[in-house]
């Protein structure tokens, strides 16, 4: 039987640009500042990194979609670098190669980073998906925009489990609320100011019951992170953090093809989540996490992940949210730095930065916004719909 990655790696090192529209940036910019960051973090030198692996999607550095872009920007010595990409989980993946390399033994030291610079490219908010016509050429797919598919899982929920159109809309606002408070107080986020529930409700509205508020942002930048054998971790600095499981799940389609999907979840999220506990030896997580950083491309995806990672039961995360469960201060925090509400979502990056906000709190160094005693931190990370989808999801800790 497999061992699994639990105990193997540590994170030594990390950096991340501050997130934003970077007119007058380019990617190669934007690399090299969170590379920087890193391996001063991690106390090593450039000569240090034995390998590397770059996340990216839709960036104006996808010359060839190879990995050159990476070597060009860091000038890196000829070593070896691969590209992975994977929709919206592409920075997850790029972590999760670099940590099975070192637990391997085939490197020491890895790199894992992630950029895009979306703006350049004039990626919007709905986007023509007919570049993925090869991809889903056995659906029909007219118009297809991820606020529509992600609006109908929101619908179906609310009628499912018996919501109002004000009662669910209100959870979703008090969701996104939550997230602009802590985005607040995040220097790096890209949107820095909190927004109160009855102006979320009020927003204009992109695909009912999805407000303005309740979609994420288009936006650039990078993360990154050096990547080592756990037991060599603290030879680096006195406060690395453990991996504990990184887990890749892809939906096979089955919830297109099949009835027995009842479209008020993301089922890939629940098998991710089901191996990444496994892995992590995790038996009870709404009482072992100690914090999550998930993928709230919509305020209704984060309220389906609470259910799908089996945090809140089935059609009960409102009474969670209404209680205040996920709030900064409430017992498991949720988007402590303002998730994608706040930050945006530049594709290849996105996956790296929650691994960002994990390791500065399980490090106890967020300030204002500081987690107490956190033990176990959570990613998860989503490409794709609600329906077929890949999903990353990471834990990890601060004792080995």
């Amino acid at each position: 039987m497999s061992e699994g990655i639990k105990n193997k790696v540590a994170i030594i090192g990390m950096g991340c640009t501050r997130f934003g529209e970077h007119w007058d940036r380019s990617a190669e910019s934007l690399t090299v500042e969170a590379f920087e960051e890193a391996i001063s973090d991690a106390g090593i030198e450039k000569k240090d990194i034995d390998a590397a692996w770059f996340s990216s999607c839709f960036d104006e550095v996808n010359v060839g979609k190879s990995a050159i872009p990476l070597a060009g920007a860091l000038k890196l010595p000829f070593i070896p670098i691969t590209r992975v990409e994977n929709f919206c989980a592409s920075g997850t993946e790029a972590i999760r190669a670099a940590s099975y390399a070192v637990a391997s033994g085939a490197c020491d030291i890895a790199l894992a980073l992630g950029v895009e610079k979306l703006k350049d490219i004039g990626y919007g908010g709905l986007p023509d998906f007919s570049q993925l016509r090869g991809i889903y050429n056995r659906q029909v797919f007219p118009n297809v925009t991820a606020p529509g598919q992600f609006a109908m899982l929101a619908t179906k929920y609310f009628d499912r489990y018996g919501l109002s159109r004000d009662e669910g809309k209100r959870t979703l606002a008090k969701i996104s609320a939550k997230s602009h408070a802590n985005g607040a107080l995040t220097p790096k986020a890209h949107l820095r100011r909190k927004v109160d529930v009855e102006t979320i409700m009020n927003a204009p509205m992109i695909a009912w019951p999805l407000g303005l508020f309740d979609c994420c942002g288009v936006t650039e930048g990078a993360a990154a992170a050096i990547i080592v054998r756990a037991d060599d971790a603290k030879a680096f600095r006195p406060d690395p953090i453990y991996s504990k499981a990184l887990q890749i799940a892809v939906s096979p389609e089955e919830e297109y093809r099949y009835q027995k999907w009842d479209g008020t979840h993301v089922e890939t999220t629940y098998r991710c989540g089901v191996k990444a506990y496994e892995e992590a030896g995790v038996k009870n997580p709404r009482e072992e996490i100690s914090m999550m950083e998930v993928h709230d491309c919509f305020s209704i995806t984060e309220l389906v992940i609470y259910e799908d990672l089996q945090i809140s039961p089935r059609g009960k995360a409102k009474e969670d949210v209404d209680a205040g469960f996920y709030e900064l201060d409430g017992q498991l925090p949720c988007q402590s730095d303002g998730g994608l509400k706040s930050f945006g979502h530049p594709i290849g990056a996105s996956g790296i930065r929650m691994a960002y906000e994990v390791y500065k709190q399980l490090q106890g160094k967020c300030e204002e916004r500081q987690i107490k005693n956190p033990r176990l931190g959570l990613t998860q990370n989503l490409g794709g719909f609600p329906a077929n989808c890949v999903i990353g999801v990471t834990i990890w800790g601060n004792e080995l």
